[in-house]
């Protein structure tokens, strides 16, 4: 034992500064290694926008030069691919759709023109019936034993029946009708010679129903002569034969 305490006096300044050696050694090393992570934990991020700007300035540009290309017409002194590119601009535009041809735009001009022909005929004012003139037969200055009842107008021919009277007037409206046929009116005549009368009779044979309207209309503009010892109601009749024209 008294050598143990031997020892420990002769050693103990020894084993005390190996500790303190080897703890201010362990104490360095943690410090270095703190220290280390610190500043790569603290060392900052850089990012350099220039560089991105100027990778992005030369794409925008040649995004607006080839817009400019294709909406320039194309010149001489252009490159084959700018040529293309204008080509291929005009080729994209709307083509003439051959069914809007030149005959169909004059097919529609001409339906056009026909629809404002007819809108113009409707806006004008219809005449009315009595408003159409007839050729007359006249009798002025005619002897009365020499006039006869029957005329002839071409193919067609009108004949009345009046006892004891003769015409002054007769309408001849057989020019007017298109289509043929016999129309026969009864009048009635008074004693100054003047139709006040004028019934058509029916005709089912008739294919133009114009042929009656033009029949009634001349027998009430025919005028006889005047005769104070006729009926104050004299009735006669009127034959209009219509010849298709």
């Amino acid at each position: 034992m008294a050598k143990i305490k031997k020892l420990y006096k002769q050693n103990i300044y020894g084993v005390i500064g190996t500790l303190l050696f080897h703890v201010l050694l362990f104490g360095s090393f943690l410090l270095a290694e703190v220290n280390l992570k610190g500043k790569v934990k603290e060392e900052p991020i850089i990012i350099d926008f220039a560089a991105i700007e100027e990778l992005e300035e030369p794409e925008l540009e040649k995004v607006e030069e080839e817009t400019e290309d294709e909406n320039t017409p194309s010149t001489p002194n252009e490159t084959p691919q700018q040529t293309s590119r204008s080509n291929r601009a005009v080729n994209d535009a709307p083509t003439k759709d051959p069914f809007f041809d030149e005959d169909y735009q004059r097919e529609i001009a001409e339906a056009q023109k026909l629809v404002s022909d007819v809108n113009s005929q409707l806006s004008k004012e219809v005449k009315k019936m009595e408003e159409f003139t007839m050729p007359e037969e006249t009798t002025e200055g005619m002897d009365p034993d020499s006039i006869k009842n029957t005329i002839y107008s071409g193919e067609s021919n009108i004949h009345y029946f009046l006892e004891n009277r003769y015409h002054l007037r007769l309408p001849i409206p057989v020019y007017l009708a298109q289509g043929g046929g016999l129309v026969v009116v009864d009048i009635v005549v008074n004693q100054k010679g003047k139709v006040i009368q004028a019934e058509v009779r029916k005709n089912n044979k008739l294919k133009d129903p114009m042929l009656e309207v033009y029949a009634k209309q001349a027998a009430e503009r025919t005028r006889f002569n005047a005769d104070a010892s006729a009926p104050t109601q004299q009735k006669g009749t009127i034959s209009y034969t219509f010849v298709p024209q």
